[in-house]
Order: structure tokens, then C-alpha cells, then sequence
């Protein structure tokens, strides 16, 4: 008995001493590499390795470098450093994890945060989908160690092919177009598994690698060049971030660093393994974003809104878990730092956790104070989108956020488009009761309004009103607001939502292998098409660099007769903007603009050319738009 007991002693000592003996296997780390001299010294290492949170002791020698603390969660899996770099140098530091020694690479950076200028009130941003806009010469149609899919461009809501070499071969086209900056949605990789509704892939709001872009896309690299050749053509770069969620094949799904890192964990559980994941614990978010801001709001009504799930395939991030949300604002940073974007558009922005999202866009204001973040904010009334501003007076608490999406302009313009305009609500006076309340915001500067974008039926719906179209780019591209436009507006692409978000989502045509349209050039687009694109250009071209749209004081007429009349004035400069919103011929009272036109006689339409005599009647087509310069 007592040969036996001390056989199994010394087995058990044996096994002690080969498990001490191992050396941590560490599978990576995040993120892939750092920055010194930020003026927040603080970095989040986030590692992963089989039980790797079982690491006696982890230490550096780096000069400069101090380990403030290391974090064990609840997965064996992960461990968190946080290191202060307050004295470290450029340079490969060496981390010691027991026996295990890995190297980290700490780099200089290019220019300090405040030469980082992010778009203005003086930029166009031209927002496009990557899978839907152009494919580059070697494109890859299938990636190994991604989860199955397909590009097939039949079929609306699957990969179509492509990618960012594609928009990178044809920057010479924004240029001739006239915009100044490009938003991309969502780059990142999103390696989840084929799917025919409108939560398949290709629109990459559901990332599984916060540090890879998506290869299917390009790599890391190819989106350094891009962003590189767009800046040496003049063009900015705005990256689609998401903080609300991520895909349901993200690693930290299948192993959760910790019981509360996702919002609804118990369903979470519930539902691995399941193809159709179902479950009692399951609470998608209601959609209705009023609580977020509503002073009476119940508590039910705000867990509802902010912990429920977007979608079944998309698992909430906790934001008020302190280490998620130093990860994701590591994560923006690492973005601006390493690919050199000028912009920042977030999704979903009222679901996820309204302090964590302060606390980002703070450290983002100090660090970037000329960079610029817009957050989509998806309320048609001034009063809440005003609420989420920076400063803002309506709110309790600064969110820090520069920029809202103005989504009453887009609601009321869709209405108007459709109607006459009348003496009171109808048509462009929906437009102007929309403006009225600009006092709410704390910067009119920083709002970015739109006609239509990827998540909203086509402007033109189903059909080619270039006419209706015109008038809403003419308001768009002249008001106090950072304007955004869809890609493919300009070739008067239409589609809607009815049966699948792919029909407002289509190829641009032109930009794959086989396509007998191409509308990158003038000699193939339509007639329509060239009308349309050379009616936008002009309009743009003339809005680069023009101080009295993008610094002038705006004057707004109310609707008289059916004409809606802004005025944008700057050091003696005037422009107006003159839209008949009848379907009849018009006349444009001059003398009741007389405290804009003053003296003065003449103007010159900026589209034509012509000169327009000032001191008699204007005369106005049915819908027609006037833009109008002395």
C-alpha cells in the first residue's frame, strides 16, 4: 500500500514539474503592434494562448516600459497587460510570460495627433460599398481558411467581387466627379458563412478580426497604398467602425473572455452550435432609440434599446465592461495610426453604451483634436440627433461626438419629393421646418446630411426623376451641413428595399470583368448617365475651395408661392439657391429677396453661365433648380 502511494506521488511530482517545465504557447496578440509618444501612455495588450491566463509572471527590461498591471479573466485563454510607455523609445521590446519570450514591436509615429485633419463642412464624402463598386486585375475568388462563400452577382445578398485594389484603379474618377472624400463600409474581415438574406456578408458589419482587413477585400497593406494614393489625389479617407457588435464567428463568441464581455451572455451560451439560433434568453433590441435620451424612460424600455442583440447573428458588445472598450478604442487608434484615415463614421451609435462611447470620443478628441468622428444616429427629429453633439446642452452628460447624421433632413426630403409645395407643410416647406431648429445643435458645422445611403431605398427609387434628384443635390451641396452621397447617384442608379437591401446595393457598373456598361468614362454612360454626371460635377467642382458655401452665414426664406429661396453670404459674396417646388412654371419675386440682393443686378448661374437680370421677375420651369451667384 504505502509502494503504491509513493508510486503515485512521484508520478504526480513528475507531472507537477513537465506542466512547470511547459512554456506557454501564445497564439497572439493585440494589437499587432503600438506607438509611442501618445499623450495617453497607457497600452492594453490583449493575449491569447491556451491557458495562458495560468502564467506565473510576465516582465520586461524595455527602457521606459512599466507593467501597471496584469489582468486574468475568466477564460484561460486570454490575459490582459497594461503597460505605461510614458519613457519607452521606438524599438522591439521583449516580453518575458515565465519561460516564453515574445517580441513587440513599439513604433514611431508619423506626425503628432494634432496634424490629423479630419473632413469638414468643405468636403463631399462619397460613401460606397466595396463588394459593389470594382474588382482589381488579380483578384482572388476564393480565399483559403475562410468559411465558405461565393461570389456570385446574381444573387443581391451574396459577395459580388470587389475589392480595394479595385477602388484604388479608379481614384482619376473621383477627381473628374468632384467629391473629397471617400467612406467605405465596413473593411474589416467578417468571416462568417454564406447566408441569401440581407445579414450575408459582403456589407461587413459583422467583424471577426478588429485588426485584419477583410482578404477577400485585400490586406492590411493594400489598404495602406490605398489610402496613400487616395491622399496623393487629394481624396480622404473615412473608415465604417462598429462598437455596437461583431460576428457570430469572432473567437471571443466560442470562448468568452469573460461572463459579461457580451450583452445577453446566457443566450449566448445557449445558442452555440445552432444553425438557427433561437433560445428563452434572447432579446433583440427594440430599434426605438427615444429612451436612450428620454428623461422619463423606464428601465425595460432602455435595457430593451441598448443590451438587446441588432440581429441574432450579430452578438452585443458590453461597453460598460471596462476592458472591451479600451480594446475598441485601442482598435480605432491603431486604424488612424497604421493606415492613416481621416475620418471615423461609427454604426448604430445609440445602441451601444452611451458612457463607454463618451469615454472613446474624449480620448479621440484629445489625442486627434482636428480629427473627426460622425456617428449614425437614426431619429428624424432635430431635438435628439442635436442631444448627441458635442457640448450639447440638451444632454446630461458630453458625449464628445463632433458629428450627427442628419437624418430629419433625409425624412422630410423624401416626403418633399413627392409633393407640391404649399403655402404651409407640404413639399419644401418640410425642408424648412426642419432647419428651423439648427439652434439645438451646438455646431451646425458638424452635421452630415444625405439623400440616401446604403441602408434607405435609392433617391430615385425605382425610377429616373433627375429632376427631383437635382433639386435635392442643389439643397444638399449649398446648406450648412457636411454633405454625403451614395455611389452611383451621379449615374442615376435607382433601386429599393422592398424585396432585398441588395437592390439599393448593386454593382456599379464598369468596375468587373465582363461588364459591357461602364460608367467610369463618358463614352459609356447613356446619355442620361453623362447628363446627370456632368450636371453633378460642375456643381462640385464649384463647391471645392468656394468659402461662401463652406464658411458663409445662411439665410433662409420660407417657401413663398411654391419657390424656396437660401441665401449664403461671405465677405460680400452671395450665392442662393432657388428651387420651384411646383410642377407648373414659377415666377421668383425678386424684391421679396431684396435684404440678400441688395444692389445688386446681375447673377450668373453657376451650372449655364448665363447671366440673370436681378431687377425683374425670375422666371422658373416646372421643378426647376437655380443656383445662382454675385
Amino acid at each position: 500500500m504505502h509502494r503504491i502511494l509513493l508510486i503515485t506521488a512521484i508520478l504526480m511530482a513528475n507531472v507537477l514539474t513537465m506542466n512547470a517545465a511547459k512554456k506557454p504557447v501564445i497564439d497572439r496578440i493585440e494589437p499587432t503592434h503600438w506607438y509611442v509618444g501618445m499623450k495617453n501612455p497607457q497600452l492594453q495588450l490583449m493575449v491569447y494562448g491556451k491557458d495562458i491566463k495560468n502564467v506565473k509572471d510576465v516582465t520586461t527590461d524595455y527602457p521606459g516600459v512599466h507593467i501597471d498591471r496584469v489582468v486574468r479573466l475568466d477564460s484561460p485563454n486570454y490575459l490582459l497587460l497594461y503597460l505605461n510607455l510614458t519613457g519607452a523609445q521606438p524599438g522591439h521590446m521583449t516580453l518575458h510570460f515565465d519561460k516564453t519570450k515574445v517580441s513587440y514591436e513599439l513604433r514611431q509615429r508619423e506626425m503628432s495627433g494634432d496634424k490629423r485633419m479630419g473632413f469638414t463642412q468643405a468636403d463631399v464624402l462619397y460613401m460606397l460599398m466595396p463588394d459593389r463598386f470594382a474588382q482589381g486585375p488579380n483578384h482572388n475568388k476564393q480565399i483559403k481558411g475562410m468559411n465558405n462563400y461565393r461570389e456570385d452577382r446574381s444573387k443581391p445578398s451574396l459577395r459580388h467581387g470587389g475589392d480595394l485594389e479595385g477602388i484604388r484603379q479608379h481614384l482619376d474618377y473621383f477627381n473628374e466627379l468632384g467629391v473629397t472624400a471617400l467612406w467605405f463600409t465596413p473593411v474589416l474581415e467578417n468571416n462568417s458563412p454564406d447566408s441569401d438574406n440581407d445579414f450575408s456578408t459582403y456589407h461587413g458589419y459583422a467583424t471577426t478580426n478588429y485588426y485584419r482587413v477583410d482578404p477577400r477585400f485585400g490586406t492590411n497593406e493594400e489598404y495602406r497604398k490605398l489610402t496613400d494614393d487616395a491622399h496623393a489625389h487629394g481624396l480622404k479617407i473615412v473608415m465604417d467602425m462598429i462598437f455596437n457588435h461583431c460576428g457570430f464567428e469572432h473567437p471571443w463568441v466560442s470562448d468568452m473572455p469573460t461572463k459579461d464581455w457580451f450583452n445577453l451572455p446566457e443566450w449566448l451560451e445557449e445558442s452555440k452550435g445552432s444553425s438557427n439560433p433561437q433560445g428563452t434568453h434572447f432579446q433583440q433590441t427594440s430599434y426605438k432609440l427615444t429612451p436612450v435620451k428620454d428623461p422619463y424612460a423606464s428601465k425595460i424600455d432602455l435595457h430593451e434599446t441598448v443590451d438587446g442583440w441588432f440581429v441574432p447573428t450579430m452578438p452585443d458588445l458590453n461597453q460598460k465592461n471596462e476592458h472591451v472598450m479600451t480594446y475598441l478604442i485601442q482598435n480605432s487608434i491603431w486604424w488612424i495610426e497604421t493606415i492613416g484615415i481621416d475620418g471615423i463614421r461609427m454604426d448604430t451609435y445609440p445602441y451601444a453604451d452611451a458612457k463607454g462611447m463618451a469615454r472613446w470620443m474624449k480620448q479621440l478628441d484629445d489625442e486627434y483634436p482636428n480629427f473627426n468622428v460622425v456617428g449614425e444616429t437614426w431619429v428624424t427629429e432635430p431635438a435628439y440627433t442635436a442631444a448627441w453633439q458635442k457640448g450639447s446642452k440638451l444632454s446630461k452628460e458630453n458625449s464628445y461626438l463632433k458629428t450627427v447624421m442628419d437624418f430629419s433632413f433625409f425624412d422630410k426630403l423624401s416626403r418633399a419629393k413627392k409633393e407640391e409645395t404649399d403655402d404651409w407643410w407640404d413639399g419644401w416647406n418640410r425642408l424648412y421646418n426642419s432647419f428651423v431648429y439648427d439652434y439645438l445643435y451646438e455646431d451646425p458645422d458638424h452635421v452630415m446630411a444625405f439623400i440616401d445611403n446604403h441602408d434607405t431605398d435609392r433617391f430615385l427609387e425605382n425610377g429616373k426623376d433627375s429632376v427631383a434628384m437635382k433639386q435635392a443635390l442643389a439643397l444638399l451641396l449649398t446648406v450648412r451641413r457636411i454633405p454625403q452621397i451614395y455611389y452611383g447617384t451621379e449615374i442615376l442608379m435607382n433601386g429599393t428595399k422592398e424585396v432585398t437591401d441588395g437592390n439599393v446595393r448593386k454593382d456599379f457598373p464598369g468596375g468587373f470583368p465582363g461588364d459591357k456598361h461602364n460608367a467610369f468614362t463618358a463614352e459609356g454612360r447613356t446619355q442620361g448617365e453623362n447628363t446627370m454626371f456632368n450636371w453633378l460635377s460642375k456643381l462640385l467642382h464649384w463647391r471645392q475651395g468656394n468659402e461662401v458655401i463652406t464658411k458663409g452665414k445662411m439665410t433662409q426664406f420660407i417657401p413663398y408661392k411654391g419657390v424656396y429661396v437660401i441665401a449664403r453670404q461671405y465677405h460680400g459674396r452671395t450665392v442662393l439657391t432657388i428651387l420651384n417646388g411646383r410642377k407648373e412654371n414659377n415666377l421668383l419675386d425678386v424684391t421679396r429677396y431684396a435684404e440678400v440682393i441688395g444692389t445688386n443686378t446681375q447673377a450668373r448661374d453657376i451650372i449655364t453661365g448665363r447671366t440673370i437680370d436681378l431687377t425683374k421677375p425670375v422666371t422658373l420651369r416646372s421643378r426647376q433648380t437655380l443656383i445662382v451667384e454675385y
